[in-house]
């Protein structure tokens, strides 16, 4: 359980509007980029704002930022923020760390011209390609690499050969690998040709070259393994090599599903 949960106050009763060390609740909207200041005004009271779960109807209540949760239509509103929250399409042949003794590419080649001191959020095989998050908030990439909070990551994988339906089955169903069982969340045949097929697989656990161990394990090797989501964060049309910044919404529905 996150523990600012429990210390939540109730807006209007408990939390006293005129807190000196507290910032008005639409500037912080405006600020977040919801709406000017004016249209936030008018989105409190028509009901359409929670902070810390309770509804909030009256003007000028004063909040904290970087520990109160603030809702919109009943949508994560993360605050601005001192850290940085991005999005790296990893390309295939690319080390995921900052320093390789052997001198091949490294993710930090891909973060030169970055003036903060950013790190990867967990890792992506030398081989396997796609969404990796990056960021400077140490605690945020902590949750999310965590198991405990069961992030689902969506893989493409494309393998050897025709998997047949009944192999298919015995994915969805799991499997027991060397170092124990693994379920996945969803598994859907993308194509399925008679030299190769596509398959989307998407997991909540990341153990060490997960996806390729369990096509080999069905007897189809992965040929190519593309990361395509982390929780609500999708590559899409990320241009391999690039960054991108997290959009609000994206950035709310990671900080709900690691309770920060």
């Amino acid at each position: 359980m996150n523990p600012r949960r429990d210390d939540r106050r109730d807006g209007g009763a408990d939390q006293d509007p005129h807190q000196p060390d507290g910032v008005r609740l639409q500037k912080v909207l405006a600020a977040a980029g919801v709406a000017s200041r004016r249209a936030a005004e008018d989105m409190i009271a028509h009901g359409r704002v929670e902070v810390n779960g309770q509804l909030i109807l009256e003007q000028g209540l004063r909040v904290n930022p970087d520990q109160d949760e603030i809702r919109v239509d009943g949508s994560r509103i993360p605050t601005a923020r001192r850290h940085v929250y991005l999005a790296l399409n990893k390309p295939r042949g690319v080390v995921t760390t900052l320093e390789d003794p052997e001198g091949r590419p490294t993710v930090a080649d891909l973060l030169v011209g970055r003036s903060e001191r950013l790190f990867h959020v967990g890792r992506l095989d030398t081989d396997t390609e796609g969404l990796l998050l990056v960021t400077n908030d140490g605690e945020f990439a902590h949750r999310l690499a965590h198991p405990s909070y069961e992030v689902p990551k969506t893989y493409l994988a494309e393998v050897e050969g025709a998997m047949t339906d009944k192999e298919l089955t015995r994915l969805r169903t799991g499997l027991r690998l060397e170092d124990g069982p693994v379920k996945p969340d969803q598994v859907t045949a993308v194509q399925r040709m008679p030299e190769r097929t596509m398959i989307e697989i998407t997991l909540h656990e990341g153990r060490n070259r997960i996806v390729r161990r369990m096509m080999d394990s069905v007897g189809h090797p992965v040929r190519r393994l593309v990361r395509t989501a982390v929780g609500p964060v999708r590559l899409a049309r990320l241009p391999v090599g690039e960054l991108r910044e997290l959009r609000r919404e994206e950035l709310g529905a990671l900080l709900d599903l690691v309770q920060m």
